[in-house]
């Protein structure tokens, strides 16, 4: 099988559509699945992979490899114990401090292109060195300078929305106006979905959301109450193997793998 997608992004236009807890357990699934993966935080202005992945005694962060203090080996969490069976998960986390916070609000675009050299560097130092099989960010929402280098090193962008009225028309605006700079292969998410139509995968739904927002369907996820209330406290991979959510990940893990998202 040939497997293109290495790096693969997790975007979205505003806070609030799920895209963190998408990351983490996307990560989750590839890892469970018997994969070498590595998870980044690129949100650098609200971090907090930091604390859904319980790791808030961490010493070195990704700001610290992204300003030439560390090597990313440094960085990187092992979290390959919380994932039964034969996959890796690791994590480079960032600096949830208020002073880190404010530093990176303070970058001008030259040292952004450094960081850009350093993020795209990931790929031969991890996948093709270290033998990772998938590199996953998470991003900043908008139009930020981290998240448009995430997107330039990624093979594949998982883009997630919801129904939100300005959440469509941002991210509408969004993928006609910034994603047709790049030629990365992109797959969108409808996330907490309520409608009961949208919920079954109808494909009328389906060729409503192509025809809206003209980037293949990656999937469709319902307004899981669990997930909600589970408030990232869960791999559901592993925590929650039956559950839908974890079969919907599944599901994109694999179209990911296989290339056949359209």
């Amino acid at each position: 099988m040939n497997v293109l997608s290495k790096i693969i992004a997790v975007h979205s236009y505003k806070g609030g559509t799920g895209k963190t807890i998408l990351s983490v357990n996307l990560a989750a699934t590839l890892a469970k699945q018997g994969k070498k993966v590595a998870i980044f935080d690129l949100d650098f202005r609200a971090p907090s992979l930091f604390a859904i992945l319980r790791c808030e005694k961490a010493r070195v962060w990704l700001n610290d490899y992204l300003n030439d203090k560390c090597g990313i080996n440094d960085v990187l969490v092992d979290l390959s114990s919380r994932i039964t069976g034969n996959g890796k998960l690791h994590a480079g986390l960032a600096n949830p401090s208020i002073i880190a916070m404010k530093d990176m609000t303070t970058k001008d675009r030259q040292w952004e292109m450094h960081a850009l050299t350093h993020i795209t560097s990931l790929k031969k130092k991890l996948i093709d060195e270290q033998k990772f099989d998938y590199i996953v960010f998470d991003t900043s929402p908008g139009i930020q300078y981290s998240s448009m280098n995430a997107i330039v090193a990624a093979d594949f962008v998982v883009v997630t929305t919801t129904g939100d009225r300005s959440d469509i028309t941002g991210t509408k605006s969004m993928l006609s106006e910034f994603y047709k700079l790049f030629e990365t292969k992109t797959g969108l998410v409808m996330n907490k979905v309520l409608d009961e139509e949208a919920r079954s995968n109808n494909p009328e739904y389906v060729k409503k959301i192509k025809e809206t927002y003209k980037v293949p369907l990656l999937g469709v996820v319902p307004c899981f109450c669990e997930v909600l209330k589970a408030g990232g406290q869960y791999l559901f991979p592993e925590d929650k193997p039956d559950h839908p959510f974890t079969q919907l990940l599944h599901e994109m893990a694999n179209k990911i793998e296989k290339n056949d998202v359209h």
